[in-house]
């Protein structure tokens, strides 16, 4: 569809901003007009029009009758379904794709990014780092944050809030900076959840589980927004490139979405910021050998990941050496394993919350550790080294 008559026919189902850029671009003729106008990067204003464009062109067309696993834009994976033989060995498989939550998402993503863009940018780090290792990439994951988190020590065993969460996790990711080599770039994972609640009334939006929540969403998110740059920045200090990933876990899907577009805004200049603002489940990053999947684990069974791996990334899988999957969700470490095997092609691993447990997880019988990790991988050689800082340990030299 083109965008007069997006314009003609359609207005009142976009924004005032996108009816303003594509109204100034039907009259400039580019981009770059567009943004030189309104005083805007040219990057933003290209990723609002195309946005709408995409939008009514999916519209237009309808889902195809034999799909691939790789979901052609911008249809959205629903359902994943695979039967396998006795030797492991899948024989059939079935993708259910709809357009509808792909549209929710990107009308989401579009109103953020409207109400972000006035938003002053953060300023560059300007200690560039030295000396740094070119073959090494240094990855943080962040197991389930759950800012917000409200916990009452005489019935779960310890206390946790937004005061406690900001007091432990910035100096245990300061002691992981610390213990990491000097690598060239670095790769922070929210691995989902990185909000507890994504509701006005402390509730998730998916099953509308009511939460134990400390202070008002507000609160929530000028802590979380302090805690995530501040390790941002605090990477900057030792590593040239920052990679950052945001997955969409089961308490954020909402939060997840505004932590990545306006994370994006906010390190619009500074080029060594890298900030995927992808809402798709499932995430990669290839370095060197070594393919490194990422998913918060609530959506598709462990046992599955390596051939969903296989089919969305097949080139990067054939040139790895070493493939990783990168789980958060159960509050634990563990590895895979499956017919007393791990995953034929690939390990895939679960990690351990940052935060406490909550009434609920207490109350199931759940206990788990808080630590995080510095995860070393080799261009070459995969994953070479690993630091475990204990959370516990940090509370107690903050106490």
């Amino acid at each position: 569809m083109e965008p007069q008559e997006i314009l003609n026919s359609h207005s009142d189902l976009i924004t005032p901003i996108q009816k303003q850029y594509l109204t100034a671009y039907v009259e400039l003729g580019s981009y770059c007009a567009v943004a030189k106008k309104y005083g805007l990067s040219e990057s933003t204003v290209r990723r609002s029009i195309k946005s709408v464009l995409k939008r009514f062109a999916a519209k237009q067309s309808s889902v195809p009758q034999h799909m691939d696993d790789a979901i052609p834009e911008p249809f959205m994976m629903e359902r994943y379904s695979a039967m396998y033989d006795k030797d492991g060995n899948r024989r059939m498989h079935w993708v259910k794709a709809k357009t509808e939550a792909a549209d929710f998402i990107q009308g989401i993503t579009e109103a953020i990014e409207d109400l972000c863009a006035p938003m002053p940018p953060r300023e560059k780090v300007k200690d560039l780092p030295k000396h740094v290792d070119k073959d090494l990439l240094t990855a943080y994951p962040l197991g389930d944050p759950h800012i917000g988190l409200l916990t009452y020590k005489p019935e779960v065993g310890h206390n946790w809030d937004l005061k406690i969460a900001e007091e432990v996790f910035l100096p245990h990711f300061d002691e992981l900076i610390q213990v990491a080599p000097k690598s060239k770039e670095c790769l922070i994972v929210d691995l989902g959840d990185f909000w507890h609640y994504d509701a006005m009334d402390q509730r998730t939006t998916r099953s509308g589980h009511k939460v134990d929540a400390d202070g008002r969403p507000s609160k929530m998110i000028e802590v979380g927004y302090r805690i995530i740059t501040r390790m941002i920045d605090t990477a900057l200090l030792h590593h040239q490139i920052v990679n950052v990933k945001i997955l969409p876990g089961n308490h954020d899907d909402l939060g997840s979405i505004f932590l990545r577009v306006s994370l994006k805004l906010l390190y619009r200049n500074e080029p060594r910021v890298k900030i995927d603002d992808s809402p798709n489940v499932f995430q990669y990053f290839k370095w060197g050998n070594t393919l490194i999947g990422m998913h918060h684990g609530d959506k598709c069974k462990m046992q599955q990941l390596g051939m969903v791996m296989a089919a969305d990334k097949p080139l990067d899988w054939g040139n790895s050496e070493f493939r990783y999957w990168w789980v958060g969700h159960f509050h634990n470490d563990s590895s895979v394993i499956q017919n007393g095997k791990e995953l034929q092609g690939c390990r895939a691993e679960t990690f351990r919350t940052l935060a406490g447990n909550e009434g609920y997880a207490h109350e199931a019988g759940y206990r788990s550790d808080q630590d995080g990790k510095a995860i070393v991988i080799h261009k070459e050689y995969g994953e070479i080294h690993r630091h475990t800082v204990n959370v516990g340990r940090v509370r107690k030299k903050n106490s």
